[in-house]
């Protein structure tokens, strides 16, 4: 068993937990059997002084 590794920047309206959780779903629609995340930075875009796009970039562990 080989663990790969997929960087992928994830975005979300609603927050950083949705963004990882929105990566992890689109990771797994491309690789098998994910096993884990890394988060490894947190951004957001603002507008009005909100924030209006939450990103998060995360490593995604899986195994072929």
């Amino acid at each position: 068993m080989q663990v790969k590794v997929a960087e992928i920047v994830a975005e979300s309206q609603r927050g950083w937990q949705d963004a990882v959780e929105n990566a992890v779903m689109e990771a797994s629609r491309r690789y098998p059997n994910v096993t884990g995340v890394e988060v490894y930075n947190w951004t957001a875009d603002c507008q009005d002084n909100k924030i209006i796009e939450y990103k998060a970039n995360v490593k995604i562990a899986y195994v072929e």
